[in-house]
C-alpha cells in the first residue's frame, strides 16, 4: 500500500502543482497579449473577442477542477489511514490523526491551485471585457 502514498504525493499533488504552472502560463501570456492588443488590428467584434478570449478556458478549468482533484487526493489518504488502521488491528489515535492530516494536505494543495487561478480568470475576463468595449468606442 506504500504506492498509494506515493500516488497522494506525487500524483495528485504533482497534477495540481503542473496545472498551477499551466494556469500562471497562460494568464502570463494573456496579460502580454493584453498590453499590446490594438482594437484597430481587428475587422470585427467577433474576432477581437475570440483574439482576447483564446485560452481563458483553460484558466477556469483548472480552477474549477483543482479542489476537486485535491478532494480526490485526501479521500484516498483518508481510505489509506483506514487501510492501515484494518492491518495494524488497533486503534491508535495518534497514528490516525497524523494520517487524517496528511490526507488533507491534497485538499489544501487543491485549494491553493483554484483560489489563483480562479482570480486570474476573472481578473482577465474582465480585462478583455474592457477592451472589447475599447474596441467597441472607437468603431462606433
Amino acid at each position: 500500500m506504500e504506492w498509494f502514498n506515493e500516488l497522494i504525493d506525487y500524483g495528485i499533488i504533482g497534477l495540481l502543482l503542473a496545472l498551477s504552472m499551466v494556469a500562471v502560463a497562460v494568464a502570463i501570456e494573456r496579460i502580454l497579449f493584453y498590453r499590446q492588443f490594438t482594437p484597430g488590428d481587428y475587422a470585427n467584434r467577433q474576432l477581437a473577442e475570440i483574439a482576447l478570449t483564446r485560452r481563458l478556458h483553460i484558466i477556469a478549468t483548472v480552477g474549477s477542477n483543482a479542489p476537486y482533484i485535491g478532494l480526490l487526493g485526501t479521500v484516498f489518504g483518508i481510505m489509506l489511514t483506514f487501510y492501515r488502521m484494518g492491518q495494524e488491528g488497533f486503534i491508535d489515535t495518534g497514528a490516525i490523526m497524523t494520517g487524517l492530516a496528511l490526507a488533507l494536505k491534497a485538499t489544501a494543495v487543491g485549494l491553493l491551485v483554484a483560489i489563483p487561478a480562479v482570480t486570474f480568470y476573472n481578473l482577465l475576463l474582465r480585462k478583455a471585457k474592457e477592451l472589447m468595449l475599447l474596441w467597441e468606442a472607437e468603431r462606433g
